[in-house]
């Protein structure tokens, strides 16, 4: 029976035509399509396809070159930034110490301005002093010469009303106190 099934089908093969093998008119006009097709995408859309792509890869490396160009001027732009606050740090350090000499300076004028009033005030304070002195000095020598002719004319019992007898008396009185005062004062 497996024989006479095989007999049928070989029989029936030559008679029936094969469904996976096309015919070959279909094949002709499938190649003709095939290369209709394939002519025109080699001549229009390729080409077009290629510029595109062309187009968009040059359009990249535009900008990565205008990427690293704005690189190349951050970078130059950062290190001039640099320089420029490094040279600002310099210039404050160097106001900064004017400043401080300037200030001593200052400090050194004020003082030696003080100083010098100070030197002033005292030189005037000692002249008025001095001048007080012997002021006071000049007033005690005619006190004390009145209050001795006084005194001496009540000892001696005679008036000393005779002005140049009475200085020269109280003059010599005055030399003999401060002679006495001197050689007291080298002795201590």
């Amino acid at each position: 029976m497996l024989h006479a099934v095989l007999r049928a089908a070989e029989e029936g093969h030559e008679a029936t035509p094969n469904p996976v093998l096309p015919e070959f008119y279909d094949i002709l006009w499938s190649f003709v399509c095939f290369v209709i097709i394939l002519v025109f995408f080699w001549k229009y859309v390729l080409p077009r396809m290629q510029k595109l792509l062309d187009e968009r890869g040059e359009a990249i490396e535009g900008n990565i070159a205008k990427a690293d160009e704005a690189q190349r001027k951050a970078e130059a732009a950062l290190e001039e930034y640099t320089a420029q606050l490094a040279d600002a740090r310099t210039e404050a350090g160097r106001i900064r110490e004017t400043a401080r000499e300037d200030g001593k300076k200052i400090v050194a004028e004020a003082k030696d301005q003080a100083t010098s009033e100070a030197a002033r005030v005292t030189a005037s304070a000692q002249a008025q002093i001095e001048a007080e002195r012997q002021s006071a000095l000049v007033s005690l020598r005619s006190e004390v010469g009145t209050l001795a002719i006084d005194l001496a004319s009540g000892v001696i019992g005679e008036s000393l009303s005779d002005d140049a007898k009475a200085t020269a008396v109280v003059d010599r009185f005055l030399a003999d106190l401060e002679a006495s005062e001197a050689s007291a004062g080298g002795k201590k």
